[in-house]
């Protein structure tokens, strides 16, 4: 996990320091500063930093860090659609299994996908429930405890 925190920092710093205009050059600066990853990956973590792109002025984009402001934005977001959805939040091992009204379980699991938790592997949702992994070593109900800091209106 430091290795990932220690990439996307890198990340965060080579966009607001250079005008980067693709992915291949973006992992060129990541390979020269020392980091090993693969286009997939790289793929991966412009997805988790909501990375966009704007126009540079010219006849081109650059990649571009959302502002804190619209950060909070997408997570207060996520969280009213996590809380629009779920009905009962339970965990057996590292299994987490979220009950949904109908039809609201992808909307919850995509809140859910969107909101970064490291501690989760993958979701995968039904039609009124939703099952979250937790990594190993991560048990559900560890990661409850977690969710329910970050939404306390969770029972």
């Amino acid at each position: 996990m430091k290795e990932r925190d220690a990439r996307l920092k890198e990340i965060r710093k080579l966009i607001k320091n250079n005008k980067i205009e693709s992915q291949e050059e973006l992992l060129a600066l990541l390979t020269k500063g020392g980091f090993e990853v693969t286009q997939a990956t790289l793929s991966r973590d412009l997805k988790l930093l909501k990375v966009g792109k704007i126009a540079d002025g010219r006849d081109g984009y650059v990649y571009t860090l959302p502002t804190e402001e619209e950060s909070q934005e997408s997570e207060h977001i996520f969280i009213q659609d996590f809380l629009r959805g779920y009905i009962s939040i339970e965990a057996s091992g590292n299994i987490v299994v979220i009950k949904t009204f109908p039809g609201h379980a992808n909307p919850v699991c995509n809140a859910l996908d969107n909101m970064n938790f490291d501690e989760i592997l993958g979701t995968v949702a039904g039609d009124n429930c939703m099952f979250a992994c937790t990594k190993e070593g991560v048990t559900g109900k560890q990661f409850i405890e977690k969710l329910k800091k970050l939404i306390p209106e969770i029972e």
